[in-house]
């Protein structure tokens, strides 16, 4: 049996790349790398282990074919180990908005939270629970 993960790559839609960006960058702490083609531009969120089964995605730039929208389409979820709480903490300073705060799923599944971005795209965020001993 062939090893799938069920997302293998996610676009988010941006109006202003750089200001994204910098609030992608600022709320994560990470630095996303330029990917740029003649009608698409692109941020890439880094991979800590490039492999097949590796999951990224990217900041686009389109001029339409991607829109931002805080309603509609698919809602993904974000990596925010090791706390939902800490990340949401960066999302208004950085421009953008909680719309539901740091929320525990169950002891096991951790912990998610909703934030609007810079772009108006509605983003989710997810920690695993943190494990003592």
């Amino acid at each position: 049996m062939v090893h799938r993960n069920a997302i293998s790559w996610f676009e988010i839609p941006t109006e202003d790349l750089e200001r994204a960006t910098a609030f992608y960058e600022a709320v994560f702490s990470i630095e996303l790398k330029p990917m740029d083609f003649p009608n698409l531009k692109m941020r890439m969120f880094p991979v800590e282990s490039p492999d097949e089964h590796a999951v990224s995605g990217a900041l686009v730039k389109t001029d339409g074919f991607h829109v931002p929208s805080a309603t509609l389409g698919p809602l993904i979820y974000l990596n925010a180990n090791p706390s939902v709480h800490d990340l949401l903490a960066k999302v208004e300073p950085a421009g953008g908005t909680v719309i539901v705060p740091s929320t525990q799923i169950s002891p096991e599944q951790g912990y998610m939270g909703v934030f609007i971005d810079t772009e108006g795209n509605r983003i989710a965020v997810h920690a695993l629970p943190l494990k003592h001993g």
